[in-house]
């Protein structure tokens, strides 16, 4: 099995963007050492929980951390920006570190202002193009050839010999279908909507084998995820991912990450006793537990799924804890260090 991470750039309390930046390089290097095939970095906008807001330059300089792991981005949000720049951008990408870039492409919106903030054209209500945006990534990508496009004749890839691994992300089985039926990765967010990762996955895999055979499917399941050394604790350390989306939804704005003793204090019992594996055929929305806990966990949903691959966001308040987590994964699944 593949193990790869997303990083968010979590801003631990007490502490600042820029050193909440520092620890998501780190986990570059971290990730590398230990095994694991791929670290993607997300864009979040307008928010005191999270210092990942260009996933590029993160790209950018974890490519130059590392020599092996792949380096991507978990997403760009492609609705708010031109796909010539984004093509344009993961090119150069690509140039720097050959063969070892992923462009993960997704959507979503982070309310009306940030929507309007992030738009060039404000006057014209924006089009809802995402298809086609991806299909126009593709073409300047050369990967999509279209010869009637108004852009044909523009050529971003002169002198790059070789191109970005794409992926589409989604949380439904739409996403998934177009995923397939272009030929990309799939990567669904299992930690958003666990409960149909099963149905997407498995949809994207009947679709890609009609569209690609075997040999051309690609998929992973991204999963939130809490390791330690005891059942009792990877459940206390889950409590801050709790704790931080109450928060956000209470207040209906970012909030900042709370400690473990801020989320014992600010959670019901109810909230701290939710299931955080599998319980009666449900996915929990965060996995915690100790490493053979999670590794029951990780190897029930793969085999509902069908995917090889595992990608882990790890929202735990301690930066050395989440390191420590990554470790105990890492070594329950058997991921070769170097590899």
């Amino acid at each position: 099995m593949k193990l790869s991470l997303v990083e968010l750039a979590t801003v631990a309390p007490g502490a600042d963007k820029p050193q909440a930046l520092n620890d998501a390089l780190d986990a570059a290097r971290q990730a590398e050492a230990l095994g694991y095939h791929r670290i993607w970095y997300a864009e979040h906008h307008d928010t005191a929980d999270f210092a990942a807001q260009a996933p590029e330059i993160l790209i950018a300089l974890a490519a130059r951390a590392t020599s092996r792991i792949r380096v991507g981005s978990g997403a760009v949000l492609l609705n708010h920006y031109s796909p010539y720049k984004v093509a344009e951008a993961f090119l150069q990408l690509e140039a720097l570190a050959p063969g070892r870039i992923d462009l993960g492409l997704g959507r979503a919106t982070a309310g009306p202002l940030i929507d309007l903030a992030l738009r060039r054209d404000r006057h014209t209500p924006p089009a809802d193009d995402y298809n086609q945006q991806i299909e126009e990534v593709l073409a300047h990508l050369g990967l999509r050839p279209d010869k009637d496009s108004a852009f044909a004749q523009l050529n971003p890839r002169a002198g790059i010999p070789t191109r970005p691994e794409v992926w589409i992300l989604g949380s439904s089985g739409t996403s998934a279908q177009a995923a397939a039926e272009l030929g990309l990765g799939y990567a669904f967010a299992g930690f958003i909507n666990p409960d149909a990762a099963p149905r997407a996955l498995l949809r994207h895999g009947v679709y890609a084998h009609a569209v690609t055979g075997p040999a051309g499917r690609r998929a992973l399941l991204a999963v939130s995820a809490v390791v330690a050394d005891t059942d009792a604790e990877a459940r206390r350390l889950s409590w801050t991912r709790t704790a931080l989306l109450a928060r956000t939804i209470r207040t209906g704005t970012s909030a900042p990450v709370p400690t473990v003793e801020e989320a014992a204090a600010e959670l019901s019992d109810a909230e701290k006793n939710a299931p955080t594996v599998i319980t009666d055929g449900r996915w929990p929305r965060q996995i915690a537990g100790s490493p053979a806990t999670v590794r029951d966990q990780i190897e029930q949903m793969t085999k509902a799924t069908g995917v090889d691959e595992v990608m882990v966001q790890d929202m735990i308040a301690d930066p050395q804890a989440r390191a420590h987590s990554r470790t105990l994964l890492a070594q329950a699944l058997g991921v070769t260090p170097g590899a």
